[in-house]
């Protein structure tokens, strides 16, 4: 009964479904401190490290520019029309964008397993000989990764349209664990292999969190696969403006980790690590509003409710920027002192910790 309770349970604000993903993402913003603390610990600012945060970069230019950037943002807006016209429509919709994506990405993991060599040699072009045979098979095996978050951010658009946001609270703090899982108990036998392992792991806790709840939505898979499905040529026009804007900060990324590549061992780590701690404000503020709002916009735009969805996303851009703000002042001041804090342990040293608030 309780555990039926907290699948089905329903925000009913922007506010409250807010402060429930502020509450997730502050607590799983922790735990991806203490999993990077481990990994610095761990393996140091050395070339293992720096081959699994490469190797996580052409995974993740996937699943941020077709998925996150993509598919996750589209597919809302889109549902929202076909279930407010009809219910059963907007299920047999759902099937059919599942398949379609599943395909899309089982397909370019494909190629991008038999390219995997030459991938590596080209974005990262100061990696040794050492460094690129540990890439190639972590970069294979992280990209079940995009495979399976596809699944589970479609789950997620459900849950979101159905206020659920108790339950999708829950995905960034599993994914963590998994990882955390890989460090301390997989990677003492499989080396920074096992980390990949851990993220895989992650990824699942994400995905199945989700079902049961997205179930009780109403959600039934069926194998419907049709390319000329009216709603897939819809999601790729919504989708292509958000991809041009993911495509440029991934690239952007990526060029910042092969020049990286190319200075000292322990660069690429250095990066990564200050990288996560500047973005701790936007996932804790900026995505728990957008995530809690974007139903409820989305909702207005479909029933073409302009002065609500306006009144709406003024509202919550000025809770943002009142919070985000002195947050950011604040970690700009103290950043010496909190990065020595969090990382500055095991095989990472004080001469690290200095050069990662730079």
């Amino acid at each position: 009964m309780v555990l039926n309770n907290i699948f089905n349970f329903q925000t009913k604000t922007i506010s409250r479904s807010a402060l429930i993903l502020g509450i997730s993402y502050f607590f799983s913003a922790l735990l991806a401190l203490f999993r990077d603390r481990l990994l610095a610990g761990r393996f140091g600012a050395g070339p293992e490290l720096d081959v699994y945060f490469a190797a996580f970069r052409i995974p993740d230019f996937i699943y941020n520019l077709l998925i996150l950037g993509g598919f996750a943002a589209a597919f809302l807006p889109l549902f929202s029309e076909y279930f407010l016209r009809n219910q059963k429509e907007a299920w047999e919709m759902t099937n059919h964008l599942l398949n379609a994506f599943l395909f899309l990405l089982v397909v370019i993991s494909l190629v991008i397993f038999i390219f995997t060599p030459g991938l590596v040699r080209l974005l990262f072009p100061g990696f040794g000989p050492e460094e690129q045979t540990l890439a190639v098979p972590l970069v294979r095996l992280l990209f079940l990764s995009p495979i399976i978050f596809g699944i589970s951010n479609l789950l997620s658009g459900i849950l979101h349209y159905f206020n659920r946001f108790l339950i999708y609270s829950l995905t960034p703090i599993l994914y963590n664990l998994g990882i955390i899982f890989g460090i301390l108990f997989l990677s003492p036998a499989f080396g920074i292999f096992g980390v990949g392992m851990g993220v895989i792991l992650g990824a699942l806790l994400h995905m199945i969190i989700q079902i049961p709840s997205a179930i009780n939505c109403g959600f039934s898979y069926k194998p419907l696969f049709n390319f000329k499905y009216p709603a897939l040529k819809r999601i790729f026009s919504l989708m292509i403006p958000r991809v041009f804007g993911v495509a440029a900060q991934q690239i952007n990324l990526i060029v910042i980790v092969a020049i990286a590549s190319t200075i000292a061992t322990g660069s690429i780590v250095i990066f990564n690590f200050s990288n996560n701690l500047q973005g701790l404000p936007i996932g804790i503020i900026g995505v728990s509003f957008a995530v809690a709002a974007f139903p409820s916009l989305s909702r207005f735009w479909s029933q073409n409710q302009k002065k609500e969805f306006l009144e709406s996303f003024y509202l919550i851009f000025r809770r943002i920027v009142f919070l985000i703000v002195p947050v950011s002042l604040l970690l700009f001041l103290l950043r010496t002192p909190i990065t020595a804090l969090i990382y500055k342990t095991g095989k990472f040293g004080w001469e690290d910790a200095q050069l990662n608030p730079a």
